[in-house]
């Protein structure tokens, strides 16, 4: 009987069902998709739609998009074999690090559009909402123009009309400078629309504004200045090139939302100072998520959610790690060596005496004593330690004669001379030369390493989130504008806060505050964070420092501290313990630089490498964008 009545209850539906009109058919609204109207009408539901546009934004280095991006550029060396290119070419294509997503800039503008128009959505909300889709605009373009100098700006939702005639979505590229000024003008115009709140991470707020201005100005001032320098890297109409006469006027910017900024009317942001041990310390700001006080605007990760990310995972000191997997960013000794004296002097690592002899230490951390304190927040050296467990990094046994007992594993064993049984004579970190996920430069990276349990296993991944902007940046960015607005003793007080959390506690005068140390306090102190190459080309430096010729020791141990310093190839440092029982020595370490066994290649970057190429596809559907230079 029930399936009798089921059988007439269904065909009840179908006849009743059959009964409505076409019209009335081809009306009804899929339950599955929301209209415009419906979409914006919820304020929960327009946050979804900002999340989505907040996930598409654009970094060039990430936690999120792999490890690769970290490992060139010889500040470390890529223990992944199929990752052994980046050491082995000669050059960089010129269609490296370019982009054009111009269906992300419709969907911000379609945003923008349809949140203006929103009705029932109340003016608070609209307004941040508003703001923050125009902060992810203006920081998308900023983006884009880092790379490829200017590219249409398009502020409106294009629309084809089918009439075969596409010439009206053509737009030409703009000037350089005019999309550095559309991000300076978009940060000024919403700065006060969005919220003052230094707990807010993850959405931006005021101060990310600042840091956006702030940071944006003074690339465009430093392309201004020195791009003078590079004349035959500009097109006649600016849409590569800012003239010369404009970098006063964008240093300015530059120092005043700094100024802004630090003064405390987006809130009070501070210098990350939670610890007593200033290397934990400097560590501890990418892993710290509780009211940290110097992050601005972060890409976040929560556990709970499932947006985690494998950072970890690819990087952490292999030996002891969940499931063996790691190492595959060895921090060069070129990077470890620009870490200064406590002194604010610059010195080799001292491996050797001034006769060449090997210096023995009785600790394996003992030559790294001393040092600018950010080299333990960002390198692990030989000797340290990660989760609570000793490292363990050296290539081998040196006997009195100099020769060296190794193996080709982690934790190989061979028997000593003199000895019975067999002994660990290579660390279960390495490193082993060519052998993928050990220390082959000597070192692993420090900063975004994850000690959380489980986050170094790929069944949990990590949360440690990625920092965009953060105040020590801020400072930087105020000391370089100062010192090229001609205030030397107003930029050392920026930079003097940032230099004494490391340790050094000598302050700057103006005297000691040149081009040289501006360069070289950026590098030590945002290694890893997505900078170094954007720094060396808004300075015209990258042609110089990555110019294709090989390195030798004595490049590499000479001219620490210039910005002109040849980093074509990343070397290593390697200890090894002495096996002499003859000698007041033995058991004692030694280092010996080496130049990794796959490094076969030299960093060239050539002038066409300042722009991205822009693809032939993009120019054949718009005649009116001109070609790179150079290329």
């Amino acid at each position: 009987m029930k399936k009798t009545f089921s059988i007439i209850f269904a065909a009840a539906l179908i006849v009743t069902a059959g009964c409505k009109k076409d019209s009335d058919f081809l009306n009804v609204q899929p339950t599955s998709i929301l209209t415009n109207e419906q979409a914006f009408s919820d304020p929960a539901q327009v946050l979804s739609i900002l999340a989505d546009l907040y996930n598409r934004q654009l970094d060039f280095s990430g936690l999120d998009n792999g490890w690769a991006s970290f490992a060139d550029f010889s500040e470390s060396f890529p223990s992944e074999n199929g990752s052994a290119y980046f050491v082995q070419r000669n050059e960089w294509g010129f269609g490296e690090w370019g982009n054009w997503d111009y269906g992300y800039i419709r969907d911000l503008n379609l945003f923008i559009e349809r949140a203006t128009a929103a009705k029932a959505l109340s003016e608070t909300d609209r307004t941040r909402f508003l703001a923050e889709a125009r902060f992810l605009r203006a920081n998308f373009y900023f983006e884009l123009v880092k790379r490829m100098g200017g590219v249409p700006l398009i502020t409106q939702s294009l629309l084809y009309d089918f009439s075969g005639d596409p010439t009206y979505l053509q737009y030409p590229r703009s000037k350089e400078s005019e999309l550095y000024d559309f991000v300076i003008s978009e940060a000024e115009a919403i700065k006060g629309n969005l919220p003052v709140n230094p707990n807010e991470k993850s959405r931006v707020t005021k101060a990310a504004a600042l840091a956006m201005e702030t940071r944006a100005a003074l690339y465009a001032g430093s392309i201004a200045k020195y791009g003078a320098s590079t004349p035959q890297v500009s097109l006649p109409g600016g849409e590569v090139g800012i003239p010369a006469s404009m970098a006063t006027g964008y240093y300015t910017k530059a120092l005043n939302a700094a100024k802004e900024l630090i003064s405390g009317s987006a809130g009070t942001y501070a210098l990350y100072n939670k610890k007593p041990d200033l290397g934990e310390n400097f560590a501890s700001i990418f892993l710290d998520k509780s009211n940290n006080p110097e992050s601005i605007w972060v890409e976040d990760f929560k556990l709970k959610s499932g947006r985690v990310h494998g950072f970890t995972v690819s990087t952490q000191p292999r030996y002891g790690a969940e499931e063996e997997e790691g190492g595959r960013i060895n921090p060069s000794l070129n990077l470890v060596e620009s870490f200064e004296k406590l002194d604010n002097t610059y010195a080799p690592i001292p491996a050797t005496d001034g006769s060449g002899n090997p210096i023995f230490y009785t600790n394996q951390s003992d030559i790294f004593a001393g040092r600018d304190a950010r080299l333990y927040g960002t390198v692990i050296v030989p000797g340290s330690s990660f989760k609570g467990r000793p490292v363990d990094i050296w290539a081998g046994y040196q006997l009195a004669d100099g020769s060296i007992v190794t193996g080709d594993d982690r934790g190989a064993q061979k028997t000593l001379p003199g000895q019975s049984a067999p002994t660990q004579v290579v660390g279960f970190d390495g490193p082993v030369s060519s052998k993928e996920f050990t220390a082959q430069s000597g070192f692993y990276l420090r900063k975004y390493v994850d000690p959380t349990p489980g986050a170094g296993s790929r069944g949990t991944n990590s949360e440690v989130p990625f920092i965009r902007y953060r105040y020590a940046e801020v400072l930087l960015n105020a000391a370089e504008a100062a010192f090229e607005l001609g205030q030397p003793a107003v930029a050392a007080g920026y930079m003097n806060p940032v230099r004494a959390r490391a340790g050094l506690t000598t302050p700057l005068t103006a005297t000691d505050v040149s081009f040289d140390r501006i360069v070289h306090e950026r590098r030590v102190e945002l290694a890893f964070e997505g900078h170094i190459l954007y720094d060396m080309k808004r300075w015209r430096l990258a042609h110089v420092v990555w110019d294709g010729n090989k390195m030798t020791v004595t490049d590499l141990l000479g001219n620490i501290g210039t910005a002109t310093k040849r980093n074509t190839q990343p070397y290593g440092l390697w200890p090894y313990k002495l096996y002499n029982p003859a000698s007041a020595n033995n058991g004692k370490w030694a280092y010996k630089i080496v130049l990794p066994a796959l490094v076969t290649g030299a960093n060239r970057f050539r002038l066409g490498n300042y722009y991205s190429a822009i693809d032939d596809n993009v120019r054949s559907n718009n005649p009116k964008i001109v070609k790179q230079p150079n290329q």
